[in-house]
């Protein structure tokens, strides 16, 4: 009774953490990757068929498959990352808050975000090259 308890918390957090991270995408000072890897790795403890979907999923797995590689992250994807955590980030200091300190401590998040990002590796997808041609020899 005590394992089946357990996975069932470990698949609760993971769900809720993949629910986090999808929201994260959303909202600018939400981290996403952090909540999506939490909830691989508690889907990966607790439930293979989750954790399975989680990992195959078309927009979420790369991201996982790719920290679990040490990887990093892809070139544009850091890129566009950033110009989102920025766009967000002025558009809130600009418009939603009037204090001067709140205005620096969102630009000391973005600015210690930014760090982080770039100091992660990057990389390029390999691309797959085309067929070769071979040659057929012509039987007479």
């Amino acid at each position: 009774m005590h394992r089946r308890l357990w996975h069932a918390l470990l698949i609760a957090c993971g769900t809720v953490s993949v629910g986090l991270g999808i929201v994260g995408v959303f909202v600018p000072l939400m981290p996403t990757t952090v909540f999506v890897l939490l909830g691989a790795a508690c889907y990966a403890r607790s439930s293979e068929r989750f954790y399975l979907k989680l990992i195959n999923n078309r927009l979420l797995g790369p991201y996982i498959r790719s920290s679990r590689e040490g990887r990093g992250m892809r070139r544009r994807d850091k890129a566009i990352a950033l110009s989102l955590l920025w766009v967000g980030i002025g558009a809130t200091a600009i418009w939603s808050v009037e204090s001067v300190w709140l205005r620096l401590v969102l630009l000391g998040i973005a600015t210690g975000v930014t760090v982080h990002v770039v100091r992660l590796p990057a990389f390029r997808f390999e691309q797959v090259a085309p067929p070769s041609t071979i040659p057929t020899s012509r039987c007479s």
